[in-house]
């Protein structure tokens, strides 16, 4: 300790001053450089979560337009039970009311058809309530008068 007696005392708390500092400089730096650091990693994980959202909405809506385009073209299709002339696209609550013989001027049935396409081919609910409707005989002809 013989070689404290060339420092005088304030050059001694200036550097006790100095060393804090840059103590505490380098605490608010690793600081800064963590929560940075995780912005960082947070934003790309945002960015890969958004990106797959992303993805998997396109897929869906990708699925619905091509459910809707083949039931609309499915009259079309080889196989398709009724003449395409007697089918009538209604789309919702049921895809195609059927006149079975309106081609030959002799309709001799009336048909709901509903088209079911890709790994989805339940009914939903007001299709099952339409299905029980017409099953339990609640279909009627009306007329309106303008």
């Amino acid at each position: 300790m013989e070689y404290l007696k060339y420092f005088s005392p304030q050059l001694i708390v200036l550097l006790c001053v100095f060393l804090f500092f840059c103590i505490i400089s380098l605490i608010i730096g690793l600081r800064l450089g963590m929560r940075a650091g995780r912005k960082r990693e947070a934003a790309e994980w945002e960015g890969r979560k958004v990106e797959e959202i992303v993805k998997t909405r396109l897929k869906a809506s990708r699925a619905v337009l091509g459910g809707l385009v083949s039931e609309q073209m499915a009259p079309l299709l080889p196989g398709f039970p009724f003449d395409p002339g007697d089918c009538r696209f209604i789309g919702k609550p049921v895809d195609f009311l059927v006149f079975k013989g309106m081609n030959r001027k002799a309709i001799t049935e009336v048909i709901f058809l509903e088209v079911k396409s890709g790994a989805r081919r339940t009914l939903n609910d007001q299709e099952k309530r339409l299905r029980e409707a017409i099953k339990a005989g609640k279909v009627k002809w009306v007329e309106f008068d303008v």
